[in-house]
């Protein structure tokens, strides 16, 4: 059997969305004759931790851990951020929030000397850790998954030094997305210049998402578009278990994720109290459940809502759990960023709620989300502004609930429109990329 080692930041005990992309391809590759090797973090500064995950590692799987340089810490030390703030809702302002003298600071010294991201204090152990992973395990392909970007980087270096076939993985563009440090022009320059050597060198890029590779296109017109390849994320049906669910005496919609700054919940809210202003909705037989990790100015946005004794917040859940709220619930609630560009993203969580067999509701414009909702039928899409388009959806599957006697799950057998997003499926078109590669 031949063996990829993979470069990751994100695995268990991280929690959250992008630590299951890695985590699905390290189980199921030795099915198409790829041995995963795993070159990640001995103790990362995650957003998110979920302890229950490493149960998951397949025994199969060769884990190495290395140290690293976390500049959070001092970071959070800083601008007086609680020591345990997750860096993504907390530590860095969003939207039109002002920043503090010295979380200016701090901006200021991430976006200059943290490039591409603040993980960079992972390349010294890495490289070295990796190139000697490569000759103790014989290793035949590199596959990097990024963000943090920090890992193409690391992977690049492992390539040139080594020789051994690379393919470049991405959940979310490089320079210039939402998430991307504003940077003056010296360090934007040396970031681009990073970006570009990573396109240009790797084997192959797979993406997420085809956003991801018109954006790599835009960037790099004369770049072979033989080496991109879109692989969707997907839904593991092993992940979903057998409940003996008794119907809801309340209607329940359900977020799972984060939401912090252009992503919240503000217009869906203001859906909700409008309806039930108008008495088309009772707020005593319907419940809210907001599942994840919120910034502040979201908190604040639900605790202010007239329809406050309707919600339900809860904390971050272990990845099981969160999928038993999706089972146990009528409606799932799916909130894209409003940003331009928006249209192209597609959440890696949007495939876990089609595999919850549950309607769908996504404020999303126009674009990539809504055309997976048509092609699994999955749900309703509207613009995050309009409000007359999400009361509609909501009333339709209140009504559904309520006065139709359906379990609001969906009217379509389990597909080959669904079953192509099994992460199994998604992992063979992995492997059939490593396949291709040449030594």
């Amino acid at each position: 059997m031949k063996k990829v080692l993979i470069v990751t930041y994100y695995f268990p005990p991280s929690g959250g969305p992008g630590v299951q992309r890695v985590l699905k391809f390290v189980k199921y590759l030795p099915a198409f004759g790829w041995q995963p090797v795993v070159l990640t973090v001995q103790d990362g500064d995650y957003p998110a931790r979920d302890e229950s995950l490493l149960a998951e590692i397949p025994k199969h799987a060769i884990v190495y851990r290395t140290k690293i340089f976390e500049p959070y810490k001092l970071y959070r030390k800083l601008t007086g951020k609680p020591a345990n703030a997750p860096v993504d809702v907390e530590n860095i302002p969003q939207g039109q929030k002002k920043k503090s003298f010295a979380e200016s600071i701090a901006s200021f010294i991430r976006s200059t000397l943290f490039i591409p991201d603040a993980r960079i204090g992972w390349y010294p152990y890495a490289v070295p850790e990796g190139i000697e992973i490569i000759k103790r395990e014989n290793i035949d392909a590199i596959y990097s998954s990024s963000p943090p970007y920090t890992t193409a980087i690391i992977a690049q270096k492992l390539h040139r030094a080594t020789k051994i076939p690379w393919i470049a993985g991405f959940r979310d563009p490089w320079t210039g997305f939402l998430s991307t440090p504003k940077r003056w022009f010296l360090p934007q320059a040396i970031d681009r210049h990073l970006e570009h050597s990573v396109f240009k060198e790797a084997n192959i890029i797979e993406a997420a998402w085809r956003g991801i590779l018109k954006d790599v296109m835009k960037k790099i017109p004369d770049l072979d578009c033989e080496k991109l390849h879109y692989l969707p994320n997907g839904f593991d049906s092993e992940d979903y278990p057998s409940l003996d669910l008794q119907p809801n005496q309340r209607f329940t919609v359900t977020y799972t994720g984060s939401m912090y700054g252009k992503r919240n919940p503000k217009t869906f809210l203001r859906a909700v109290e409008e309806l039930v202003k108008e008495r088309k909705i009772d707020p005593a037989r319907i419940v809210l459940k907001f599942i994840g990790r919120f910034g502040a100015e979201v908190r604040e946005m639900i605790a202010s809502s007239s329809v406050y004794h309707s919600i339900e917040t809860i904390p971050y859940l272990p990845h099981n759990e969160s999928i038993k709220e999706l089972l146990r619930s009528d409606a799932l609630l799916l909130i894209v960023d409003e940003a331009d560009g928006s249209e192209e993203i597609v959440p890696g969580k949007v495939f876990e709620y089609i595999g919850a067999q549950r309607p769908i509701i996504a404020l999303a414009p126009e674009g990539a989300i809504a055309e997976l909702m048509r092609e699994t039928r999955s749900g309703y899409v509207t613009r995050n502004g309009d409000i007359q388009g999400i009361k509609a959806a909501l009333i339709e599957c209140y009504g559904n609930f309520f006065y139709h006697n359906k379990k609001n799950q969906q009217d379509y057998l389990f597909g080959e429109a669904v079953r192509k997003y099994e992460r199994k499926e998604i992992t063979r078109q992995l492997a059939a990329l490593l396949d291709r590669l040449k030594p």
